[in-house]
This record gives structure tokens, sequence and C-alpha cells, in this order.
């Protein structure tokens, strides 16, 4: 750091106006956005930007008039660990704790994938394929049943429940680690949480035979890595590898739940199946096999394929 940074003394005292530093927030994230970029980050003045946001408080529209504000003993403390962890390398989601997600704030960390736009877009294409059902069913009909499977942190299935405020949803995940994670979610989705159940077990084996035949709509972001394929780094050193790689050809999730999807969902039910874009071919015709009647690719935000949608 420049060597005229000074650090308030304590560095695990009380956050206290008479503790503060003399120093502003704006020399902090300088720093911060110096020593990124140092470290070879492209996202240098970004990651600085999150990191003191979380650190100081401001955020928003009060974040640069909060740069002239001392810095806190307490945030100086947060602001140097997180960092550090930056520049060690860890995804800036994990060394924040949490992540937006369409209309929710999440908790993320190693537990989890980190939520990313293109799995968005498979909720926006999930979502219309669900009012399709429900409109060619008409009014005065069931509660829709929504099935996540793999939840990870939870985003596709609470995001279902929260802008789809009647959907009763279920979502499973093998990983007890990940179901915390997505539990932690769920306590902080207000009344939607209580239309949606955590289930423990591997993919359709997580739910209970009652909902066979009775599913709207199944939506999964499941692992599609091969152990050959190439990832970046940051990916490779700190996700959860179970949420990554099925096996050795990275279709084993994919083909399971294309092969058992038909048994569950309802006769005029959907299925949405994320997948990397040279997958989707492969999956479409795995469908269509599979007695899917409607079967098409869709799109991400960069116009590569993302997903197979199959309608019974």
């Amino acid at each position: 750091m420049p060597p005229d940074l000074t650090r308030p003394d304590d560095p695990t005292g009380p956050d206290d106006p008479a503790d503060e530093g003399t120093v502003p927030w704006s020399v902090f994230l300088a720093e911060a956005e110096r020593r990124l970029t140092e470290g070879g980050s492209s996202t240098a003045a970004i990651d600085a930007r999150r990191i003191v946001e979380q650190a100081s408080g401001f955020e928003g529209a009060a974040f640069y008039a909060g740069l002239d504000r001392p810095a806190t003993v307490r945030g100086v403390h947060g602001f140097d660990a997180m960092l550090e962890r930056r520049l060690q390398g860890e995804p800036l989601q994990y060394v924040l704790g949490a992540w937006s997600f369409r209309e929710l704030d999440v908790l993320v960390d190693p537990r989890v994938l980190i939520p990313r736009p293109e799995t968005e877009v498979v909720v926006e294409q999930a979502l219309a394929e669900l009012d399709r059902v429900l409109a060619a069913r008409g009014p005065g009909g069931r509660a829709p049943v929504v099935v996540d499977l793999g939840t990870g942190s939870g985003v596709i299935g609470l995001s279902v429940a929260f802008e789809r405020r009647d959907a009763q949803v279920w979502a499973t995940d093998v990983s007890p680690d990940a179901l915390a994670v997505a539990r932690a979610n769920l306590a902080g989705l207000g009344r939607a949480g209580t239309r949606v159940t955590l289930c423990e077990g591997s993919w359709f084996a997580a739910l209970p035979p009652v909902l066979r035949g009775t599913i709207d709509l199944v939506v999964s972001n499941p692992p599609y890595v091969a152990p050959t394929d190439e990832l970046d780094d940051e990916v490779r050193r700190w996700e959860p590898e179970l949420a990554l790689v099925p096996g050795p050809t990275g279709f084993e999730a994919i083909d399971l739940i294309v092969d058992e999807a038909s048994g569950w969902l309802a006769p005029d039910g959907v299925l949405v199946v994320e997948m990397a874009p040279f997958q989707t071919d492969v999956a479409a015709a795995r469908a269509r096999q599979a007695g899917f009647r409607d079967v098409r690719v869709a799109v991400d935000l960069t116009g590569r394929d993302r997903m197979v949608i199959a309608r019974r």
C-alpha cells in the first residue's frame, strides 16, 4: 500500500466514530483498484468498487458521497480481508458472500456454483413455458407444480416461487452443503418461501412418488462439464466439482434428466435444461427419442445455444 496510507490502530475495535481514522474511503478504493490491476485482474475497477461498497456500507446512489467519509476500523478490517481473498484469485461473488440473481439477493459461497446471467435466461424461458402451460389449461385449475433439479444455491427454484406467486416448488440436491445454502436463501424469501420444499437426494429420486405425472415444469442447471473440458482457472480452483462434472462425458446428468422427465411431467408439462452450446443438438435429439413432441434449443444473452426446451 502507499506509505502514507494510515489505518486505524485496532483492527477489531468497535465501529464507532471515535475509532474512525482520517483516511477517506476514496483512498482505499484507489488502493484496491491499483493492487488488483497489478495482480492482473481485468475487472479491477468493478471489483474494487464492490469490495469498498461492502466494507463501507455505502452502496448505490450513496457510494460516491460516502467516498469522502473516513474509513472505520471495522470497515478497514473487512476491506483488507476481502481484498486479500480477491488477490488470491477467489471469485468476487464468494468474497462478497452474496450476489444478485434476477429479483433476488442470495447467499453464495464455495459450497455452490456462482449464479450466472446465462441461468437468469434459463429462468426467463422456464417461466414463459410455465405461463404457456397454464394459459392453455385455462382458469380454475390447480396450482402449478415446479421442480428444480440440482438446485445448488436455490436461485432457479426460489426465483420461480418469488415471481409466480401460486407455484408450488420442489428443489432437490444431492449435496447437503448445497442444500444448507439453499435453506439459508429460502429463509430470506419471505412468504413465497412457504411454497418451496427442499429435498436431499439424486435428481428425481429425491422427490416423493406422489408427484409422478403432476409436474408442470422441470427445470435444471445440472453439471455438464467433462473432466477434459477447458475451464477458467477461477472456476476450476474455486467452484464445487460435484456441481460441475457429472462423469467422464459431461452428459451423464443431462441424459438422466431427459430420459426420466416424461415419467414425472403432467401430460402438458415441459422440461427446460441448461447445458453447454455444443451439447444442445445431442440433448435435443435424445429428448425426441424419449418421446417429447415439441423440442427446441434456446439461446443465452450472447446468442449462444444454452438450453433445450422439450414439451410433453
